[in-house]
């Protein structure tokens, strides 16, 4: 699962780093990116990359309102082809969402702990994601939304949560941008849990738990640090 994430560089180094032609204005500096929620993601459409906004919480063209977004955060890798409200995004409108980290949470006995995952190296992740555009009827304006596509976690999350989101590696995000690949099992053959090693988890305050809060504090490390072991499944958002 994948229920906050924090998007904290600016969109001229996110485009720089992904190669994509910056056609948005979000100057970053967000580190409670909340469902709902627009932020930044990575497209290809006509040939052209490009680092623009969409809202998080996908909206299937065929839905009757917008309200569905608010289930359709996360889609789950194991399904993407049969479900729904996925399989036309999965097949022609596949994104990625830049992330500096991601938080899961741990239920305590007086508290919800939050913690931060993020790369070892301080790279951004490539989170794979999907998208879609919903026309309202009632004022025909196209609206473009995006949900994260998880799966199994690595062990390195396991104990906060049995899911985590896709991080692309970089050698893969020129196929799963590719809106004419068509490979289904190459594109599923992605969707794998990061390695453990390439992560690191670690707690941080509880401000997070309020999605109103935002600012550096938000990711600053806890000092003690919690231990972190549980049963996987047991825990979450």
């Amino acid at each position: 699962m994948c229920g906050r994430f924090i998007q904290e560089r600016s969109h001229t180094e996110l485009a720089g780093i992904f190669d994509a032609e910056p056609l948005t204005d979000d100057p970053g500096g967000r580190f409670n990116v909340a469902p709902t929620d627009p932020a930044s993601v990575v497209v290809e459409r006509d040939g052209r990359r490009a680092l623009t906004t969409y809202r998080w919480g996908l909206v299937p063209h065929w839905a009757a309102d917008p309200s569905v977004a608010a289930r359709h955060i996360n889609a789950r890798a194991e399904t993407l082809a049969t479900s729904h409200a996925f399989r036309d995004s999965f097949a022609r409108r596949r994104c990625i969402v830049p992330a500096d980290g991601f938080y899961e949470w741990r239920r305590l006995a007086d508290r919800r702990q939050p913690f931060v995952i993020h790369r070892t190296d301080d790279a951004p992740l490539a989170l794979a994601g999907l998208w879609s555009g919903w026309r309202d009827p009632s004022t025909g304006e196209v609206r473009r939304t995006f949900a994260i596509v998880t799966t199994q976690a690595n062990e390195a999350i396991a104990a906060l949560h049995d899911r985590m989101p896709v991080i692309l590696p970089r050698d893969s995000w020129a196929t799963w941008l590719d809106t004419e690949h068509g490979d289904m099992g190459e594109l599923h053959a992605l969707l794998q849990p990061t390695p453990p090693d390439q992560l690191e988890v670690f707690a941080v305050s509880p401000l997070v738990n309020n999605v109103r809060n935002d600012g550096p504090e938000l990711i600053r490390r806890l000092d003690p640090q919690p231990e972190l072991a549980a049963s996987a499944g047991t825990l979450g958002l």
